[in-house]
């Protein structure tokens, strides 16, 4: 009886090992990221991406992209996508729906990042006051910098989208909002501001016609998320992976400003309190 004892924790005990060995290890890292700006830019910030993280971590990255901000929180928390660039909103819906998910990196940047308001010069739109009466595009409805924390902070000043614009709508990302702006579609809008820098750099946003008339608070936002099943090995050489890019390095400059950024920082879960607060605050999050 002892001895079949014995031999039955044995046996247990390889079984667990064997599981948690083949649980633990990854054949590929499917990578992803929030579309908050158009797919053919999508493939050419995160493609390059998924061949540095394959060298790097020595498993093969394949970039994976998806229709909304909805399918990334829904492939993290079906074990469909390992890894997302999530905005702030998206990683907190992300830690509610997918269990054991944590936020391990994130641009320098994200740590004080603020929306700007645009509007054209034909609307007299000069302060949030004056939106009242006037047409509204957010980006997505999913968007932190694109709706949640401009929602948030418009309401903050007395300016109740619901009750106050004649009317607003839902680009689905932060250039199209710029777009929507430019030709009049819409008398004003919100998106973060490093995609207005890239579409001022880029000429592909006339600023003899658009301007900035507002600019938020800084908030938290963005952020490299992995899914709970990821073993920390991984985690870890994933992190490394991104906190050895040099600005002064050529090749990581590549990489650098396809980011839009000088650098990453290791991410506190902690600090999207604030976020979480907002979403709960807005209907976009339930407590439960």
């Amino acid at each position: 009886m002892k001895k079949f004892t014995v031999l039955s924790v044995a046996f247990l005990f390889v079984c667990f090992a064997a599981s948690s060995l083949s649980a633990q290890t990854l054949k590929e890292l499917k990578l992803s990221a929030i579309p908050d700006e158009n797919p053919q830019e999508m493939l050419r910030i995160y493609s390059p991406f998924a061949d540095y993280l394959s060298k790097e971590i020595g498993i093969p990255v394949k970039f994976t992209p998806v229709v909304d901000y909805a399918a990334t929180v829904e492939g993290l928390a079906a074990n469909r996508l390992d890894m997302v660039w999530y905005g702030g909103l998206t990683s907190v819906q992300a830690a509610k729906q997918a269990k054991g998910a944590r936020r391990i990196i994130m641009r320098k940047e994200d740590a004080e990042f603020k929306s700007h308001f645009i509007t054209t010069k034909e609307t007299g739109v000069k302060a949030l006051k004056d939106l009242k009466g006037k047409t509204f595009s957010f980006g997505s409805v999913s968007s932190t910098s694109g709706h949640l924390m401009p929602r948030y902070f418009l309401v903050k000043n007395g300016i109740n989208p619901e009750k106050d614009f004649s009317k607003f709508s839902f680009s689905g990302a932060h250039d199209a909002t710029a777009a929507w702006v430019e030709s009049g579609r819409v008398d004003a809008g919100a998106l973060n501001f490093l995609v207005w820098d890239k579409l001022v750099e880029t000429k592909k946003v006339d600023t003899s016609k658009v301007s900035i008339f507002w600019t938020t608070p800084a908030y938290v936002d963005y952020v490299w998320t992995v899914r709970g099943g990821v073993d920390r090995v991984t985690v870890d050489k994933i992190t490394k992976a991104f906190l050895k890019l040099d600005y002064n390095n050529p090749e990581h400059k590549k990489l650098l400003d396809l980011h839009r950024t000088k650098g990453y920082i290791v991410a506190k879960d902690e600090d999207w309190k604030g976020i979480e607060e907002a979403a709960i605050a807005a209907g976009l999050l339930k407590l439960n």
